[in-house]
């Protein structure tokens, strides 16, 4: 998961270096795996300043040539050698300096360095467009505008934008963190527990909704399965125009990594990064008879996805439909008729809550991983839907001006009810092994957005909010407790306690302590492979297969060691490590006739 610093700040106060953040992030268990800069523009046009050209003459011996003085605002003028056939006296021009590196639009990157042409000294190159990647223009150099101060920075006058991005090896449980909103939150509770600024940060999520809706609602929504998605809204946005994205918008996904479309469905990717809901734009025109209905698959039924590709629907499959046709598929992808296209004027945004196992079993049967899908299947908050509905359709307005908003729908058959917890203070300390105070505990778990809604004598009645899907027993505060705190915070005992076990019989650990010795010294190395490994080894009818698997190439528990082994021996060769002599202990495992209890 990538996370954008500047995303970040937008949501806190926060006035920590990156790198602070990343072991902050780290400690409170969402691990940073790496931080990486990110420029808009490769390079960052790092080195390139305005300059304003002073002379212009001929070069004595090139007749393509001209010889020229820059002004670049340091404290010498340079001459540069510039093969312009438009460069001129006056001109506010871009100058690579000496030791500037070039990331041409096209072609292998090079690096400016002080030398003679033709017997004159150069000590910089003045550039045209192509030439430091911001277009496919070489008709000549880049001519600023007269007012262009001299000695800007070429990066400031072009707005590049910079950025910090966090890599974040997020463990599945934590699906509330799977967006910048979530892992900002971990970071202001993190800051606020063991910064303790004079000023607490707090969490600003931007408000949504700020428009007026125009009579009722023009598409209707009709909820045939409401064990599969437990919660849908909608809201039409009429007199939109597709285009492309503003630059703010642009440079936003592509810190992350994700490439601009138009400006509709980079809104509902921004959305999805923002907040962790994953939204659905429909062309509203595609909507047959008006209606939004959501059902399972008919047998024989197809739809044609985002990819081109025609698929047979199965009839457990969850399925976003209008009157007569299939649209998308669920929480997992779009069909191509009903998507966003240049023509389209009206758009219909769906937020909605998919039951995560019936995503995760339709993902699973046509090999979709989207990221879409990767959340659903995690389990969204439930009382965010339509949060996310309305700030999309804000950010659409802000961007399509005079568009108008229909009355929103939301279709809620079953309100999830409260999830209450009642939490002692010495089950925690037990569970701990460390004395943690009273109010150490209470202002840890007002901090990660836990209430309270009573205590008497550290016992706490609780109100679990409802994006905290994974909190459920009292283990699970402690667990908040421990990471909030500080697992470096805690000590670790003077003293372990063991059971001693006396047995007559030779022990297994000590056979393969001897085994391994001896292997290691005869030049061997030991390798711990997983115990799951991929069918597509050939397997037999005695194999165990997973019933969840995470991958294709995790779906099954080895039956033997070897397979995982040659795997393991085939990714050191692809990485020019052939010399290798390998063993491995484990278990294997396969189905028996027999029952064992």
């Amino acid at each position: 998961m990538k996370i954008s610093y500047n995303w970040l700040k937008k949501y806190a106060a926060i006035e920590l270096p990156p790198g602070e953040v990343g072991r902050l992030l780290t400690e409170i268990g969402l691990e940073v795996e790496h931080i990486e800069d990110f420029e808009s523009l490769k390079g960052g046009l790092n080195g390139l300043v305005v300059g304003e050209v002073k002379t212009c003459i001929k070069h004595p011996n090139a007749d393509k040539l001209s010889l020229t003085t820059v002004d670049v605002g340091g404290p010498a003028i340079l001459s540069i050698v510039c093969g312009a056939a438009n460069v001129a006296v006056g001109q506010k021009v871009i100058v690579a300096t000496d030791g500037a590196t070039l990331y041409p639009y096209t072609g292998e990157s090079f690096k400016i360095k002080k030398s003679k042409i033709r017997g004159e000294a150069s000590e910089g190159m003045i550039c045209a467009e192509d030439e430091i990647g911001l277009g496919a223009s070489h008709e000549g150099i880049m001519v600023l505008a007269a007012d262009t101060k001299v000695g800007t920075p070429a990066s400031e006058y072009f707005k590049i934008y910079k950025d910090s991005v966090f890599e974040i090896g997020l463990t599945p449980n934590r699906a509330d963190a799977i967006s910048h909103i979530g892992t900002a939150r971990d970071l202001v509770a993190a800051i606020n527990v063991r910064n303790k600024p004079s000023q607490p940060l707090s969490l600003a999520i931007p408000k949504a909704g700020n428009y007026n809706t125009s009579g009722k609602a023009d598409i209707e929504v009709v909820l045939q399965n409401p064990e599969a998605c437990k919660r849908y809204c909608g809201v039409t946005v009429s007199g939109i125009k597709v285009a492309e994205s503003p630059q703010w918008l642009k440079d936003a996904l592509g810190a992350i990594g994700i490439r601009a479309i138009n400006n509709i469905v980079d809104i509902t990717n921004f959305v999805l990064h923002e907040i962790g809901q994953p939204l659905h734009a429909f062309d509203a025109d595609k909507i047959k008879g008006n209606k939004v209905i959501v059902r399972k698959a008919k047998a024989g039924e197809t739809i044609v996805t985002l990819d081109g590709v025609e698929r047979k629907l199965h009839t457990d499959d969850l399925m976003i439909c209008n009157e007569t046709d299939t649209m998308c598929i669920a929480g997992v992808y779009g069909g191509i008729e009903s998507g966003v296209k240049e023509s389209t004027t009206r758009i219909f945004i769906e937020s909605a809550y998919f039951e995560p196992s019936h995503v995760r079993k339709t993902a699973r049967r046509y090999g979709f991983h989207t990221d879409a899908s990767f959340r659903f299947e995690r389990g969204v908050d439930m009382g965010n839907t339509p949060y996310a509905m309305r700030r999309a359709a804000d950010l659409i307005l802000e961007v399509c001006k005079g568009a108008t908003v229909s009355a929103e729908q939301d279709v809620y058959p079953v309100k999830a009810e409260e999830r209450h917890l009642d939490f002692s203070a010495d089950f925690g300390r037990k569970l701990l092994g460390h004395n943690v105070s009273n109010a150490e505990m209470e202002n840890i778990i007002l901090n990660v957005g836990i209430k309270i809604v009573s205590h008497t004598e550290g016992n706490w009645k609780l109100l679990l909010p409802t994006y905290r899907m994974d909190i459920s027993v009292q283990a699970d505060i402690v667990e908040e407790i421990a990471r909030f705190y500080g697992f470096n915070n805690i000590p670790i005992p003077s003293t372990i306690k063991l059971p001693m076990v006396h047995s007559k019989g030779i022990s297994a650990d000590k056979v393969f302590e001897e085994i391994s010795i001896l292997l290691s010294g005869s030049g061997f190395t030991e390798i711990m492979n997983t115990s799951l490994t991929s069918s597509r080894f050939g397997m037999d009818s005695s194999v165990v297969r997973i019933a969840n698997p995470l991958s294709s190439d995790l779906d099954v528990l080895r039956s033997a060691m070897l397979n995982n082994g040659l795997v393991c021996i085939n990714r050191n060769q692809n990485n020019q490590w052939a010399d290798l002599k390998l063993f491995e202990f484990g278990r294997t495992y396969s189905k028996t006739e027999k029952r064992i209890c």
